[in-house]
């Protein structure tokens, strides 16, 4: 076999020139002069085509690799890491993953636990591990404005940031802020659309990326994803955490997706359809509460809508029980864990009747 000559991975030309080679046969058998590639070549040949792909996919990101992304990510909640994990995934052949914001600004540290210790976001937390630096910003006023001034920005994306952000900080990108919406919008607008997909009698539900305006969820929409909640019954419904994971990690593809579009002035955008919009409400401690002598269905619903917040419960002999578990059979609820106000976490038969 002939030795593999070394290619350098800035040179296109070469690489589809060595391809051409391998394709013609330029190596031959000494009996015959039909083309003959070996199975390590053959390996090879996969590989460099796999280069090309991706020296494809990153000339699509950016025409100018000296030219980096310049995207700012507003975030704070383990949707929005979920998202940024995607986007890491889509490292090319470049030192540096061109689809990964270059500052991400999130909310202010707040007291956690029993000591009440100042504790940081999960998204600050991330991004220290991934050496991108972060804003913490109480306001979004004019200094911070002009502390984003200081630099030129692509883009800015928003998922999860828990804030309204002012027209003003929306204009302020080349290609103006965008957002992934874990609903397939204009159905369930507003704070809880993970928690309202689970409680509707809906089978699907979805992600939407649109351009950020001042009113909630309203701008028109790049690209939508559909998810389907359950496919033969409703015991496969999931809870919302798994939900919201799913819905991140399809939202984070999508918007790999769509950045080099947006980049290169691509894309095309939908007005929604705001006569069909529907809003989704803000939860209390008291949405957790149910009823088990309620419909078996709503109230498996319940339990997997509200499994990290309000938590789905119902009062015994005075003490808070917590359903951390619970399945469907043939129509019936069934709970299997439970966690008792002031106890532990234990299998409900075992739990006082």
């Amino acid at each position: 076999m002939r030795r593999i000559k070394t290619i350098k991975l800035t040179k296109t030309k070469a690489v589809v020139i060595y391809i051409k080679k391998l394709l013609s046969g330029s190596g031959k058998n000494n009996k015959t002069k039909k083309p003959t590639t070996t199975t390590t070549e053959t390996k090879y040949l996969v590989f460099i085509i796999y280069i090309l792909y991706n020296m494809y996919m990153i000339n699509t990101v950016i025409k100018n690799d000296n030219i980096k992304s310049n995207i700012v990510f507003f975030g704070t909640s383990e949707f929005a890491i979920n998202i940024l994990e995607q986007l890491k995934a889509f490292r090319g052949l470049t030192s540096e993953n061109l689809l990964l914001p270059d500052l991400i600004i999130t909310t202010p540290d707040k007291p956690a636990g029993r000591k009440l210790k100042l504790t940081p976001p999960p998204i600050k937390i991330w991004a220290d591990k991934n050496n991108i630096p972060t804003l913490q910003p109480k306001k979004l006023d004019k200094e911070f404005l002009n502390k984003l001034k200081e630099k030129h920005w692509n883009l800015f994306v928003v998922a999860a940031y828990g804030k309204i952000i002012p027209q003003y900080i929306l204009d302020l990108p080349k290609h103006k802020t965008i957002n992934v919406h874990p609903s397939l919008l204009p159905k369930l607008r507003g704070a809880t659309p993970v928690h309202s997909a689970l409680l509707d009698n809906k089978k699907e539900t979805g992600v939407s990326i649109i351009l950020l305006d001042e009113q909630m969820d309203h701008g028109p929409i790049i690209a939508q994803e559909k998810f389907t909640l359950w496919k033969n019954s409703l015991s496969e419904l999931p809870t919302k955490n798994q939900l919201e994971e799913s819905l991140a990690h399809l939202g984070g593809k999508l918007l790999g997706k769509i950045i080099p579009q947006i980049i290169n002035g691509k894309i095309k955008t939908i007005e929604q359809d705001h006569s069909q919009a529907t809003y989704t409400k803000k939860l209390t401690s008291d949405d957790g509460l149910i009823d088990l002598k309620d419909d078996a269905k709503i109230n498996f619903k319940k339990i997997q809508a509200f499994d990290s917040w309000p938590k789905a419960h119902f009062f015994q002999e005075k003490k808070r029980i917590i359903i951390k578990k619970a399945h469907l059979d043939k129509d019936e609820l069934i709970i299997d864990r439970v966690l008792i106000e002031g106890g532990q976490e234990i299998d409900y038969i075992n739990s006082p009747k």
